[in-house]
This record gives C-alpha cells, sequence and structure tokens, in this order.
C-alpha cells in the first residue's frame, strides 16, 4: 500500500505557499508561513521559495488561482533545468483529496499540506510503543478519505489494455482494477485503525492504572505552545534528563516526575505542545497523552516571552485548553527566555515603539502581561534566573491544594521523634 508521509528525515528542498485572505492579513500569513518553515525544517526540509497570494477564499480545485499555480510551475521548471530539483511544495492549510490530485497532476512535485507536514514530524519524534500508536492512528485517519489520489499514478498508465475483468482499453480498462485495490486498501486501513484503536484503549487502561497508583499527590501539568521550554524547566525541578532541543514537537510522550520542593513531594507531567491549525486528528490521537492534562490538578502555562507572536500562542493554547475541558483549572503563566526578550512599548502620545534591552524583573512585573493571571512569573529556564521564586509560588499553590484535598498526609505534618 502506498505511503503518504515519511519516517525519517531526508533533505529535500521544499516550496511553501499560502494565502492572504480578509480573514487573515499580509502579516498574518507571515506569522505562519514563517512557522511553517520552522515546521519543514524540523522535518529536514530546506525552504528555498515562498509564494503567497491574496484571493477571497482557498480555490475549492487548486487552493490557489490557476495564474498563481502556473507561476510555481514555472519557478519548478527553472530551477529543474538549473538542476536545482525542488523535491516537494507545502501548503499552510489542510487540503482535500481533489485539491491534492489537482496540483499534483499540475506540479507533477510531491505535495504535502501543513497537517501531513506535522503527521511527519510526529512520525519522526514517536519513540515509544504509545507514541508510535498514537501517530499512526492519526496517519490512518488523515489517508483514509484521501486514498483516492493515492492511486492516481494508475491514470497515467492510459492506452494499453488493462488487466481487470472488464478487459478495456485505456483508462475504462484500468478502472476496475483500481477501483478494486482502492477498496482493498480502504478495507485495510478500516481494519489497521480497528486494531489501533483497541491497543489505545489498553494503553488508556494501562494509563488510569498508572495514575491511581502514583499516590496522594497534587498532579501538575506543563503546557504551552511548542518549542517553549517546557522539558527544560521540567528537567530544572525534576532533576531529570528529559530530551529538550530547539525543535517543533520535540516531545510527543507525557513525561511524568516526582519533584519535591521543600517538604513537598507533587507529580509534573510533561506534555506535548500545542500548535496553530492543529490537526483534529491527532488531538483525538492522543487522548491518552492529553488526559495528563484534563487530570491535573495545577496547570503550569509556559510562555516563550522572547516569540514575536507570543499573543497568538497564549490565545492558541487558551483555546485548546477549553476545547479539552481545562479552561476553568488554577494555572500559572510562566513567561520563559526573558534573557532573550527584546522588550518594546508603545507611548501613548504618538503610538512610536519604545525598544529596551535588559528589561529587569521589577520592570516585566509592571507590564500588562503581569495582570494576564493571578500567578505570572518571569524565568528563564536556561539561564536559571528566577527559578527560586517559581519554586516558591508553586510550593505554596501545591501546598494549598494538597491541605484541601489531603488534610492528613504525612509529608505536611511530619512526625517529630
Amino acid at each position: 500500500m502506498k505511503e503518504f508521509v515519511l519516517s525519517e528525515a531526508k533533505t529535500e528542498t521544499a516550496v511553501l505557499v499560502g494565502l492572504i485572505t480578509q480573514e487573515q492579513n499580509e502579516a498574518k500569513t507571515k506569522e505562519y508561513l514563517d512557522e511553517l518553515e520552522f515546521l519543514a525544517d524540523t522535518a529536514g526540509a530546506v525552504t528555498v521559495k515562498i509564494f503567497t497570494q491574496r484571493v477571497a477564499g482557498p480555490n475549492q480545485v487548486t487552493y490557489v488561482g490557476k495564474g498563481k499555480l502556473e507561476e510555481i510551475k514555472q519557478y519548478i521548471k527553472q530551477e529543474e533545468d538549473a538542476e536545482r530539483e525542488v523535491g516537494m511544495v507545502i501548503f499552510d492549510d489542510e487540503l482535500s483529496a481533489k485539491q491534492i490530485r489537482n496540483i499534483e497532476g499540475e506540479l507533477g512535485v510531491k505535495i504535502l499540506d501543513r497537517t501531513s507536514l506535522i503527521l511527519d514530524i510526529f512520525a519522526m519524534r514517536a519513540q515509544t510503543a504509545n507514541a508510535k500508536t498514537q501517530v499512526e492512528l492519526a496517519q490512518y485517519r488523515y489517508m483514509l478519505p484521501r486514498l483516492q489520489r493515492l492511486w492516481t499514478h494508475l491514470e497515467r498508465q492510459g492506452g494499453g489494455s488493462g488487466s481487470g475483468s472488464g478487459g478495456g482499453k485505456g483508462s475504462v480498462g484500468l478502472r476496475g482494477p483500481g477501483e478494486t485495490q482502492l477498496e482493498m486498501d480502504r478495507r485495510i486501513i478500516l481494519q489497521r485503525m480497528s486494531l489501533l484503536k483497541q491497543r489505545m484503549a489498553d494503553i488508556d487502561k494501562q494509563k488510569i492504572t498508572q495514575r491511581k497508583n502514583r499516590g496522594r499527590m497534587i498532579r501538575v501539568a506543563l503546557v504551552g505552545y511548542t518549542n517553549v521550554g517546557k522539558s527544560t524547566i521540567m528537567n530544572l525541578l525534576a532533576k531529570s534528563e528529559v530530551f529538550a532541543e530547539n525543535k517543533l514537537f520535540a516531545t510527543l510522550d507525557t513525561t511524568v516526575r516526582k519533584v519535591v520542593v521543600e517538604n513537598l513531594p507533587f507529580l509534573l507531567a510533561d506534555t506535548v505542545g500545542f500548535i496553530r491549525k492543529l490537526p483534529t486528528d491527532l488531538v483525538d490521537s492522543f487522548k491518552s497523552t492529553l488526559d495528563e492534562v484534563r487530570e491535573a490538578e495545577i496547570l503550569l502555562h509556559v510562555v516563550d516571552i522572547s516569540h514575536p507572536d507570543f499573543e497568538e500562542q497564549i490565545q492558541v493554547v487558551e483555546n485548546t485548553l477549553k476545547d479539552l475541558g481545562c479552561a476553568e483549572k488554577p494555572s500559572m503563566i510562566i513567561f520563559n527566555k526573558i534573557d532573550a526578550y527584546n522588550w518594546v512599548e508603545k507611548e501613548s502620545d504618538d503610538l512610536t515603539p519604545v525598544t529596551k534591552d535588559n528589561i529587569t524583573l521589577d520592570e516585566l512585573k509592571k507590564t500588562w502581561m503581569a495582570k494576564l493571571n493571578e500567578n505570572c512569573l518571569f524565568i528563564s529556564a536556561r539561564e536559571k534566573i528566577n527559578i527560586d521564586e517559581m519554586k516558591d509560588v508553586l510550593y505554596k499553590k501545591v501546598r494549598e491544594l494538597h491541605v484541601q484535598k489531603y488534610p492528613y498526609n504525612d509529608f505536611l505534618y511530619p512526625v517529630e521523634e
């Protein structure tokens, strides 16, 4: 059966395509395409060209207009003539099977959309059996409605006699075996999905048992946009070695560690990062991972304050938490990477941007950001700035809930010898 995503990184060149619409202005499109380029880089592709088009909305047949598609086609041909092959074209929105088929027919190169690119990255990052199962299920959910386009190579054979029961000529003769193989693949995928869902159900049962056996401790979960430093904070608090790097989705599996601050132990979970336009199939498939967020009693929302679009990232995370039914949980906002933050404040008189490097903690605590949550903290996990204050606030928050939930726990009231 033909695959549609890669399972390991290969260096390829990529062209990115995005739309400027009434709902998404030029600045927003640039931000999305910058993120798409970062996603492509994480997957092992080098972006060589970015195309945008200002339209009312996506073309239902080819996503972009005919003129823009021809422009992309000519660019690919020019690169081929110069012996610089373009390996793929990546679109910033999810494409339908019809759009993918039509675009592939015009451009003649591999076509990916944002969803399939994210799935590709997840396939590369999956290390444990749990993560691999979740990723495979998400891939099949994406593939199932797009099976038809995986068999378009049959249409290009044309001319000769078909090998199907009809024995006709050209595309008519080929149509029978194509449909037969299509239905066979569909049946195989549905059977495989059923098996994976059963496996996921077994994993869920194991996770529930594990959570029940964790004892009388408060559960805290690190949440946030991808690549904001959650794993680095986990390593600091838990004194562990959770994998962390400057790539998107470095962490797929939820890691849970016991943390002790002063005399108080609690459980800390590092969860998969969120992202704009996160595919629904991934949210559904990663249910067992996201259950750690649902069952946590305190959420530590980590924000990369140095990212130019961190305000929208906050909104993306809050919307995702709302979808998970976790919006009302006690939370703290931790603004990370303050060592890399370049403060820009707008004057009230003429709205002239005023930039200041090396803003102090006291100054940060007076900004609008400090008012976003009852508990807002400003730290640098990498440079270990203001970590003690974070531990102190976290201790008080955990202790408050601990006393309410386990009033007679010996952790808080040790018996004197």
